[in-house]
This record gives structure tokens, C-alpha cells and sequence, in this order.
């Protein structure tokens, strides 16, 4: 019987990629725009991984500069103030907060994400669906560890646990612990999760009638 839901939150129960890819557009777009296509498809190819990986990626295979700590905090603070505002407007994935709300006291609800911790924390509290989660977990933690974390501060069953998530960061935290992994398919992913025996989803609608069904 699943008892506990990890999630993923950019583009599994928030619909905020596209707000999160303009925002590395901007950031390097005095760069040019092969510069900018570059980093944007990069962006996308690793989605998950923490704003802070990629700029330093960046920076040293794509640009092949040095990054000083100054231009590194500023091109972070620069990228936060371009998307914190739009992910708290965002429009939910569909069936996500009807979720949230109505099955609340039947599973206990965690958050895996690459977001900043101190920003995502802010992100769920204006949205005001910081109550429905047990704990909220966000970069510098690796996806993998946060799992692992989980499970073991809250003495979890990986059997009773399902990960949702849209990219291959979330499958891959989810495989090292052995939780069984749901794969939400996005438009500008398509396929992404083909080749990987998982459950896959288009949205959140239809996920409590698939939980019951896994026992």
C-alpha cells in the first residue's frame, strides 16, 4: 500500500519550466544568440539539476570562462528575482491541488526539488500550500540524498513511497532508493521516459485511482 508521495515541483505540481528556460535565456543573452540557444538547450537536456550546477557548467563548457564568486552570486540573485514572482502566479498542473487538498490525511506529502530551499519555501507559503507537506526539501541537497533523507529521517518503507517527477534527475533519485517512480510528460520532454519500465502520466488527474491500484 503506498502511503507517501515525493514530488518534484517545477513542472509536476507547478506548470513553471517555461518560466524557468526564458530566465537562462535572459541571463546569458548578451552573450549572443547561439550563446543563448546553447544554454537553453542545455537548460532543458538537465532539467532538475540545481540552478547553481548549471551556471558553473556553463561557464566552464559553454562559455569557457572563469566564474568569480561575485558574477556567480550576482547571475544567481539575477536569475531568482526573474522567477520567483511568475512561479508563485503559475497556474497548477491539472488534478494537482485538487490532490493536494482531498487526499491530504491518506498519504504523507513531501517535496524533492532543485529549487534554492529559502526560495521554494517562500514560493509555497505565497501559494499557501505549505501546509500539505510534511517537509520541503530543495538545492544544495542532491535530489538522490534528499530521497534517502526522507526515508530514513521519517522511517519510510521505499515500497510505500512513490516518486513523481518530470525528469531524469527525479528517476534517478527515486532509482538509487528503490522507490518506485511516476513519470509526468511534459510537451517540450516528449519521450523522455519511453524507454523506462515507469508509470506515466500527463497530469495529476487521474493519480489517486492509479495509487489505489498499485495496493
Amino acid at each position: 500500500m503506498i502511503k507517501t508521495i515525493i514530488f518534484d515541483f517545477d513542472g509536476v505540481l507547478v506548470e513553471s519550466l517555461d518560466i524557468k528556460t526564458a530566465a537562462f535565456g535572459k541571463l546569458f543573452e548578451d552573450k549572443g544568440k547561439d550563446v543563448r540557444n546553447e544554454v537553453v538547450k542545455y537548460h532543458l537536456d538537465n532539467s532538475g539539476v540545481s540552478r547553481f550546477e548549471k551556471i558553473k557548467y556553463i561557464y566552464r563548457e559553454i562559455l569557457k570562462e572563469a566564474l568569480d564568486e561575485k558574477t556567480f552570486v550576482l547571475l544567481c540573485d539575477r536569475f531568482s528575482s526573474l522567477v520567483v514572482e511568475e512561479v508563485i502566479k503559475a497556474p497548477y498542473v491539472a488534478g494537482a491541488l485538487e490532490l493536494l487538498e482531498g487526499y491530504r490525511r491518506k498519504y504523507s506529502f513531501y517535496i524533492c526539488s532543485g529549487t534554492p530551499l529559502g526560495e521554494l519555501e517562500k514560493i509555497i507559503k505565497k501559494r499557501k500550500i505549505d501546509g500539505y507537506f510534511e517537509e520541503v526539501y530543495g538545492s544544495p541537497m542532491r535530489k538522490e540524498d534528499i530521497v534517502r533523507n526522507i526515508l530514513k529521517e521519517n522511517r519510510l518503507r521505499s515500497d510505500e513511497t512513490v516518486y513523481v517527477g518530470d525528469a531524469m534527475s527525479d528517476y534517478k533519485a527515486a532509482e538509487s532508493n528503490a522507490v518506485r517512480f511516476i513519470g509526468r510528460n511534459t510537451a517540450d520532454k516528449e519521450g523522455l521516459f519511453s524507454d523506462i519500465d515507469c508509470i506515466k502520466i500527463d497530469d495529476l488527474e487521474g493519480l489517486p485511482r492509479m495509487l489505489e491500484q498499485l495496493g
